[in-house]
């Protein structure tokens, strides 16, 4: 059966792939690409502020086109329902339920280890002192965002389950409006929507991925377009690597370049690319294995509908 979080269209992702595949035997391989990317997608907006990617994919003739979206689910949907071509980074817990609904993707890369870039966080005069003590509270995340995993392993660590609490399944925006306004007990979000809450908000940390969860972030495509133009591929891939490098050695012109486009202050800018690693690597089987023990806990909790082989997925190579 499809999962409710993904329409049905799933099925026809095989005969995309064959279709694909004829278009690019015919010399007809896909001459645009649709982008997909979060708030939080730090390194294409960094290539889309800078136009790089539109100028590097010039040579092959192909055209590049933006969408933004709230948060990784709805975007892998797109990404799955053929509507997008190309995903920015999305955390790891996505694929996972784009997997359980039978959808088509390619990996084509994965940001190392950010464990500090989420976090569970409270009001500064909230009473709640440990995670323990959410029993029974009001929380709010992303459905299937990396803070909802964090969320179930925090939980896990301390004794309790995730029906232990009561979830509230919020996009970052709302999430915030949320906590600030009291609605909620707890919000559990990642940069840079955590560096702002601390920094605007005064939120307070009761904990972060350390020892809980890796949050490594995947940049996915269709199976379709990965067979049609794995050419495109190739320079996103090069690009996103030497981007990730340039923001790590160049922290304050990154976030003053990063700031107006997020709409926040380049101190709390700074302190969000501080946390995360964007080490843009390969993605193989053997950097992959979190993928199975963050499936097995959401079928736990009964949020997946069937078992997934995380390393079970088709992996894009990067040539050089």
């Amino acid at each position: 059966m499809t999962h409710p979080l993904f329409n049905r269209r799933a099925a026809l992702g095989a005969l995309g792939s064959l279709a694909a595949g004829a278009a690019l035997a015919q010399g007809n391989a896909p001459r645009a690409v649709r982008l997909g990317y979060q708030k939080s997608s730090t390194l294409i907006a960094v290539l889309r502020l800078q136009g790089t990617l539109e100028q590097r994919l010039e040579p092959l003739g192909v055209k590049l086109s933006w969408h933004e979206f709230t948060s990784g689910l709805p975007l892998l949907e797109a990404l799955n329902l053929d509507n997008l071509d190309f995903s920015a980074d999305v955390a790891d817990t996505v694929p996972v339920f784009a997997q359980a609904a039978g959808a088509q993707l390619t990996f084509v890369a994965q940001e190392a280890p950010s464990p500090t870039a989420q976090a569970i966080v409270v009001r500064a005069d909230s009473p709640l002192k440990s995670v323990a003590e959410l029993k029974g509270k009001r929380v709010a995340f992303a459905k299937a965002a990396g803070a909802h995993y964090l969320l179930i392993a925090a939980l896990d660590k301390a004794g309790l389950s995730f029906a232990d609490i009561e979830p509230a399944y919020l996009t970052p925006a709302d999430g915030r409006a949320a906590f600030e306004k009291g609605a909620v007990d707890a919000w559990v979000v990642w940069d840079p929507f955590l560096s702002a809450a601390q920094k605007q908000a005064g939120a307070r940390v009761l904990a972060d991925g350390t020892g809980l969860a890796s949050y490594q972030r995947y940049y996915l495509a269709s199976t379709r377009f990965a067979q049609a133009r794995p050419d495109v591929l190739g320079v996103i891939y090069a690009e996103l690597e030497k981007t990730g490098r340039w923001v790590k050695q160049n922290p304050k012109d990154a976030a003053a370049l990063l700031a107006p486009f997020w709409g926040l202050d380049a101190a709390i800018v700074e302190q969000a690319n501080g946390r995360r690693s964007y080490a843009v690597r390969p993605v193989t089987p053997q950097n992959i294995t979190e993928q199975q023990k963050i499936a097995d806990a959401f079928l736990a909790e009964k949020l997946l509908p069937r078992r997934v082989n995380a390393v079970d997925v088709a992996l894009f190579k990067p040539q050089g």
